[in-house]
Formats: C-alpha cells, sequence, structure tokens
C-alpha cells in the first residue's frame, strides 16, 4: 500500500503539480447529520467536495449498528458523484486528526474500494492552516461525474458472527472508560468483547494532532496473528487500521457494526474491567 499520509507542505505542491488530487472534506460530528456539510460549506480546501459520514460512508442505523457499510451502489453512486476515478489520486481531511470520517474515508476508498492512490491529510484542516493554506467559501465547486465502478474486497471485514467464532485480537478504538465498562454514553450496555484489547484511536497522535512516527507506532500497536479493529459504531476503528498503514504493519479487518451491533444480541458475551 502507497504511504497512507500526505503533509500540507506535500499537499500544496501536489495541487500545483501534473496530477492534481481530488479533494474530500470528510468533516463530521457525531449525533448532528448536518453538521459536516455545514463546515465545509462555510470554509473548506480550495476546490475540496464534501464526502458525508451519515449520507455517504455508512447505510442506515439499525440491526447493523449505527454507522454499518453502506451498500456497494450508494457508495459507488457517491463516488462517482464526486468524480472518483482510479487514476487519479485522493486526499480525505477532517479537523479531528482523522480520528473521525477522513479515516472511514480512507479505509473505504483504499481498502475495501481498492482505490489504488489515497491519502489522508495528517493534522487535517489544523496542519493546512498552519501551513499558510486558504480556504474556500460556498458551494462553488464544479466536477465531472466518473464512470468508476469499483471491484469491492468483502475479505477487508469481518461479521459478527465471524468475530465471535474465531480467535482474532480484537482492537478496540473507544476511550479507556468505555472499553472497562465504566461509563457507556451511547450503547445500552457497557463493556467490551472478551479478549480484546483497548487502543484508544487518540493514542495514535501526537498532541499537535498529527501522526506519531511509524517506528513509535510499530512499537505501541497490538500484535497478534490475526488482528480485527472495531469501536463504538466503525468509524474511529479505521483510524487505528489507518496507524497499522503508517506503521507498515499487516492491516486489521474492520469490524463494522461493532460494539453498536455487538449487544443488539443478548447471547453476544460482554466483558468488562482491563
Amino acid at each position: 500500500m502507497n504511504q497512507p499520509l500526505i503533509t500540507a507542505g506535500e499537499l500544496q505542491d501536489a495541487l500545483e503539480g501534473p496530477r492534481p488530487p481530488c479533494l474530500l472534506d470528510c468533516r463530521a460530528r457525531l449525533g448532528d447529520p448536518d453538521a459536516g456539510h455545514g463546515l465545509w460549506w462555510k470554509a473548506h480546501l480550495p476546490n475540496s467536495r464534501h464526502l458525508d459520514l451519515d449520507r455517504d460512508l455508512a447505510g442506515p442505523p439499525g440491526a447493523g449498528g449505527r454507522h454499518p457499510l453502506p451498500n456497494r451502489q450508494r457508495f459507488t453512486e457517491a463516488l462517482q458523484r464526486l468524480g472518483v476515478r482510479p487514476d487519479m489520486p485522493v486526499v480525505v481531511y477532517d479537523d479531528m486528526g482523522g480520528q473521525l470520517a477522513a479515516a472511514r474515508a480512507w479505509w473505504m476508498l483504499a481498502c475495501w474500494a481498492g482505490h489504488p492512490e489515497v491519502r489522508v491529510l495528517d493534522g487535517g484542516i489544523q496542519a493546512w492552516l498552519a501551513q499558510g493554506g486558504e480556504l474556500q467559501e460556498g458551494d462553488d465547486v464544479t466536477s465531472s461525474p466518473s464512470g468508476w465502478c469499483p471491484d469491492y474486497r468483502d475479505d477487508t471485514w469481518t461479521t459478527a458472527e465471524a468475530l465471535q467464532s474465531s480467535s482474532v485480537l480484537g482492537v478496540d478504538a473507544r476511550n479507556r472508560e468505555r472499553f472497562r465498562g465504566d461509563v457507556e454514553p451511547i450503547d445500552p450496555v457497557a463493556g467490551h468483547i472478551p479478549e480484546a484489547v483497548c487502543r484508544p484511536s487518540v493514542d495514535n497522535l501526537e498532541e499537535g494532532g498529527r501522526f506519531k512516527s511509524p517506528a513509535r507506532l510499530a512499537k505501541e500497536l497490538p500484535q497478534g496473528d490475526e488482528v480485527v479493529a472495531y469501536c463504538g459504531s466503525g468509524v474511529t476503528a479505521c483510524h487505528n487500521i489507518l496507524a497499522y498503514a503508517v506503521a507498515g504493519k499487516p492491516l486489521p479487518r474492520l469490524y463494522p457494526g461493532s460494539w453498536s451491533e455487538w449487544v443488539q444480541d443478548p447471547a453476544r458475551p460482554v466483558a468488562t474491567g482491563d
């Protein structure tokens, strides 16, 4: 896999080069489906297009969890509408160090849909501004629709049934309080999947919101023969998968339903504590 991160300086150079990337603004706020588009409308990287967490990067909430994968046709139509093509580089960004929708977009594009050249803006929109980058207001971005039909790879994710019947290492991206079951502000049951380990997605970042070095991540990330990443609803888990990519390690599979699906079946086991 290509280097999954791009710095703000590298992005500025790429935008002036012979193959400028397609920019996708993935900012979002959990619990407010309209917030991401509003943030994009107010100010975004020049010529970036809005890729919406709830409308483009997830299917309707329900039995599959709060942010299940959209069906293939729906995501394909979103990519075509935005003009995404496999021969054009893609850069995705948000304002949370990639922890929210940017990492999810990277995983869906690069791992699931198989786009060959997708990178996350390291440090997000804040890094762009710190580099002296300008922002653009309003909806004055035009793009030509594409005809790309991805060849989706369903071996990059797994189901609750497969996870329950296997001995893989679950890596939980939620904070330690939710992992232990001390608190649970969203889902009806507190705790974690038995035998899982906690790796909060925020631990992948330096204080300034950029990723830690590949060497440091390689030392810190949990290791196992087979790793599955999960979180509350399958979004921040993608940040951990991205961290494995930055570290040059084999990528975990994603459990898209995550805790929000797992606890819907009372027969599934639940663990608490460390």
